[in-house]
């Protein structure tokens, strides 16, 4: 059987379920590798994939032998196999995180199930440690935004608008083996970059600005991200010396990160030495990365968890001051049992693109 749904399967058991109807498509790609429109139910003894006749080909051709998964089209089944997949399940299992309120209403209609329960997220803890292949994929994709990175390095210049930065990114990572972006690339400069999640707009490049870039790529449906604070022209001194405390941070949160660790001790430490130089961070200090751009765990202060081996995780510290500039830098870190492993590798040292 397919390993990750035999694995949900004794989940489910653990929640006294014996079954569960999977509608994410995120989880049912995690799950299953199928990329189509469709939803997995998990019944007593057998797995179903439903999806419409113009993926059926296509579902066809991802799914093998091994996984034991029946695949049907939504006209082939009939009211009567809607009402009995369930049959002889006291509980069933959805993804309360996922569907609405009118899903959960169409679903208990439909299937006619005894109890329809909360499954407490399961299918999104177990993402949080990747296997083999997916660490794979996030490194590929990760060494491709790394490669855009030395690019960029020469192909920015004073008078070019962020938008224009922004559109080449994604035409590099288009043409360079990317699936395309993990997310809208952030390119923001001067006063823009002392927002957060800034969005990308027409203004151009000054000389002494900062430029803010966060971008990431996704190879095979696994996400890249990466942030970095680079300078046009030169380095304004003020906001040198709050990028040399963003970048302390950043340097002491590798060290710091490992199977074991306390994440809210390491996100803790970081907001302790912000206020002690008169600054705070107004966001998370990391957070998972896979199918998914922003997935568990986050790493803040509220999270009282550890950190666990085969996790892929941000390490983004920032300080941001409004209307004035902001400095943020991130990589994506692979968690090990004796350190981490920095997945995005370019360098973190004062850059200045076209000089003056």
């Amino acid at each position: 059987m397919n390993e990750k749904i035999k694995w949900l399967r004794e989940k489910l058991r653990g929640l006294n379920m014996e079954g569960m109807i999977v509608s994410n498509p995120v989880n049912i790609k995690y799950l299953t590798g199928i990329d189509s429109e469709g939803v997995l139910l998990l019944t007593r003894k057998e797995n179903h994939y439903i999806t419409d006749s113009r993926y059926i080909e296509e579902v066809h051709s991802v799914v093998t032998i091994d996984d034991e998964i029946i695949v049907s089209n939504y006209t082939d089944i009939s009211e009567y196999d809607y009402e009995n997949f369930f049959s002889f399940c006291e509980n069933v299992g959805f993804e309360e995180n996922y569907i609405t309120y009118s899903m959960y209403k169409n679903y208990m209609q439909k299937y006619k199930m005894k109890n329809f329960e909360e499954t407490e997220g399961i299918i999104e803890k177990g993402r949080m440690i990747k296997d083999n292949d997916e660490i794979a994929k996030i490194q590929k994709a990760c060494e491709i935004t790394d490669n855009c990175f030395t690019y960029l390095q020469s192909f920015i210049k004073i008078g070019m608008t962020e938008k224009q930065i922004a559109n080449e990114i994604e035409r590099y990572f288009l043409e360079n083996g990317a699936d395309g972006l993990s997310f809208e690339t952030i390119v923001a400069s001067g006063s823009n970059s002392s927002k957060p999640h800034a969005k990308t707009t027409e203004k151009k490049i000054e000389e002494g600005d900062p430029i803010t870039i966060d971008f990431g790529c996704k190879y095979k449906g696994y996400c890249s991200d990466m942030t970095r604070t680079i300078f046009a022209g030169y380095i304004p001194s003020n906001i040198k010396q709050v990028y040399d405390l963003v970048l302390k941070n950043q340097l002491q949160t590798l060290k710091d990160m490992k199977e074991g660790a306390s994440i809210r001790i390491i996100a803790r430490n970081v907001d302790n030495d912000f206020k002690l130089h008169g600054y705070t961070m107004s966001h998370s200090l990391g957070h998972g990365v896979g199918l998914e751009i922003h997935e568990l765990p986050y790493i803040n202060s509220k999270n009282d968890n550890i950190l666990k081996a085969n996790m892929v995780i941000t390490n983004e510290p920032g300080i941001y001051l409004p209307g004035e500039f902001g400095v943020r830098i991130e990589d994506t870190v692979l968690i090990t049992k004796s350190g981490c492993i920095n997945l995005t590798k370019s360098d973190k040292n004062y850059i200045i693109v076209d000089k003056i």
